[in-house]
């Protein structure tokens, strides 16, 4: 059975993280996502070990003005990798940090919208 949980040690939160992920990040756009990837496997670099994915999501405010339309959209693009996290291993690699933009305007409609986007991006990588 898979674990569907997303405990706090995959959540992408130090400063030290994001500073490396967008430094040396890979950037991967698709329909109304966004993501910037670091494989650690691949890419391993120096005085920074982890030994899980990790991954943050972020909605622009200056696109979403209100608080509750970003919360909103954040926990729908959570929860998606939450239940496709093994895809998303698969793709971006095991010991990974990733972080996921929402870049549309359209507030979405329905998880179903978020969840095919985010497949959508997870097979857009080779």
């Amino acid at each position: 059975m898979t674990d569907f949980k997303l405990p706090k040690k995959e959540k992408l939160k130090h400063k030290k993280e994001i500073g490396v992920l967008f430094e040396k990040g890979k950037w991967i756009t698709c329909d109304n996502l966004r993501i910037i990837t670091l494989n650690l496997d691949q890419k391993p670099q120096e005085d920074f070990i982890i030994n899980n994915q990790k991954v943050g999501v972020s909605v622009s405010k200056k696109i979403f003005k209100k608080a509750h339309d970003r919360n909103r959209i954040k926990r729908l693009l959570r929860e998606s990798y939450r239940l496709n996290k093994s895809l998303f291993a698969e793709k971006f690699g095991r010991n990974s940090l990733s972080m996921v933009f929402w870049i549309s305007k359209e507030m979405p409609v329905h998880f179903k919208n978020v969840e095919e986007n985010f497949l959508k991006l997870c097979e857009s990588r080779k």
